[in-house]
């Protein structure tokens, strides 16, 4: 598997620190709202990349945070008249209604900011007690400079970054360039009790917190949309490296952005659309797909008549599987036989063209090409004289390429036996009205769901087929 290392600027193979197991961190949201498109792809993304590592028989000790303190937090339950934890856990709950819509995975651990105090000031006590952090009425910052590597996953330097002046000067601050670690109490705010008084943490020490409780004090993966690379992950490494003395991790992962139109999403310019209002039109696979069809480090342009394609695209698959389904039922040959084993065995080279397109630097585009590739084979190749077993085969082939991708088929309930005699009864009720039309239209319904009727004399029977 090869990676691009964002720390290095370069593709690079993949090798965990322990073999067999992976150790990965992914920054989460921040939920004070229903989360957006841009947030869905990294998830999306990253919980590809763990579904193809489980597959390559990796043991995946996947991490991924909820921030549920922060200043937007604290002022959208203000303005609501609620605390900020209850807001939080709304969107909390919301976020993962959402995530289960996209088929993204629980992760194995997901911690809290707000259950993780003591952690963070345990690692702020330690950066002051080692000289990378100092205390100024009630904040602790970081000393940047002291961290002689800074930069190194952004490239940028102390130099640039003193004349542009990114970060306004604080009067109590010893440098513009430092950043904060813990900030005092203020009314209305939620706060907990510190060396340095009530207050509560920066955000960036969070994740550092949480990696380390989590997965050790360095780790295999680190990941996260491309804006988080400065200053979020860039403070991360100096205070998790400043205070642990080691490599905080050992690759960095970053998907592209996401722009509307072609045009970068925001609010103010009003082309912002959340996960959930999107699944009011489309299922959240398409969704999903749609995510899949580029590379993640290319930036991915969302419009309607892409999502139709991606629409359009994933029923293509689908149909594909649903014919084999059909074939199968109509099938009346048990055993492969042996002209039948080399069409397996050809059809194993799409099997190689998914594998090779996602390692290298999971390029699930291709892998998706190969999808279609492999959906183009069954379909010259398999029909309803085929065997039972090919089919089978074929079948299990192209639902297991499609779940590495987290994409399920989802198959109606099967009726139960109740439901169609209750449909039956409606069919005899609609025929002695005459509404003829009516009673087809649910004999069609019953078949297209496996139901086929038969009218007689004693009655209706009916079989699954």
């Amino acid at each position: 598997m090869k990676i691009l290392n964002t720390l290095s600027g370069k593709k690079e193979e993949f090798k965990p620190i322990k073999e067999n197991e992976i150790k990965m961190y992914v920054c989460g949201p921040t939920v004070y709202d229903f989360i957006h498109i841009g947030n869905a792809r990294p998830m999306v993304i990253f919980d590809t990349f763990r579904r193809y590592m489980t597959y390559k028989g990796y043991e995946v000790n996947f991490v991924s945070n909820f921030t549920d303190v922060d200043d937007k937090i604290i002022k959208r339950a203000n303005e609501q008249g609620i605390t900020a934890k209850e807001l939080s856990q709304k969107y909390i709950e919301e976020c993962k209604k959402d995530m289960d819509g996209l088929n993204v995975l629980p992760s194995t651990n997901t911690p809290l900011a707000t259950k993780e105090i003591d952690g963070m000031i345990k690692m702020i006590s330690d950066l002051i007690e080692k000289g990378y952090a100092y205390e100024v009425n009630g904040t602790v910052y970081f000393i940047t400079r002291n961290f002689k590597e800074y930069g190194k996953l952004s490239k940028k330097n102390i130099e640039d970054l003193e004349s542009g002046k990114r970060i306004a000067i604080e009067d109590q601050k010893k440098d513009p360039l430092d950043f904060v670690l813990w900030k005092p109490k203020k009314e209305g705010e939620p706060a907990w009790d510190s060396p340095w008084g009530e207050g509560r943490p920066g955000w960036h020490i969070e994740c550092s917190v949480m990696a380390k409780k989590y997965l050790g004090d360095t780790i295999d993966i680190h990941a996260g949309g491309e804006d988080l690379i400065f200053p979020h992950h860039e403070n991360e490494i100096a205070q998790s490296e400043a205070c642990n003395g080691v490599p905080f991790a050992n690759y960095w992962m970053h998907n592209g952005f996401l722009n509307i139109d072609h045009v970068k999403m925001s609010k103010s310019l009003g082309n912002f659309f959340t996960v959930r209002q999107i699944s009011e039109k489309y299922d959240l696979l398409v969704l999903r797909f749609f995510m899949l069809s580029a590379h993640y480090r290319s930036p991915l342009n969302f419009s309607a008549d892409l999502m139709e394609s991606a629409k359009a695209s994933l029923g293509r698959i689908q149909t594909a599987d649903e014919t084999l389904e059909r074939i199968l039922k109509a099938s009346t040959l048990e055993n492969i036989t042996d002209d039948e084993k080399i069409i397996y065995e050809d059809s194993k080279e799409f099997v190689t063209k998914f594998e090779e397109a996602m390692e290298d630097d999971l390029n699930t585009a291709d892998a998706v090409s190969a999808i279609f590739e492999l959906v183009k084979f069954i379909n010259t190749k398999v029909n309803s004289e085929n065997s039972k077993e090919l089919i089978k085969l074929l079948k299990e082939r192209l639902e297991s390429l499609c779940l590495i991708l987290g994409i399920e088929f989802k198959k109606e309930d099967e009726l139960l036996d109740s439901d169609i005699e209750k449909l039956i009864e409606e069919r005899n009720l609609a025929r002695k009205a005459k509404n003829f039309a009516r009673a087809d239209e649910i004999r069609d319904e019953l078949l297209a769901r496996g139901i086929a009727l038969k009218d007689t004399r004693e009655g209706v029977t009916w079989t699954r087929v």
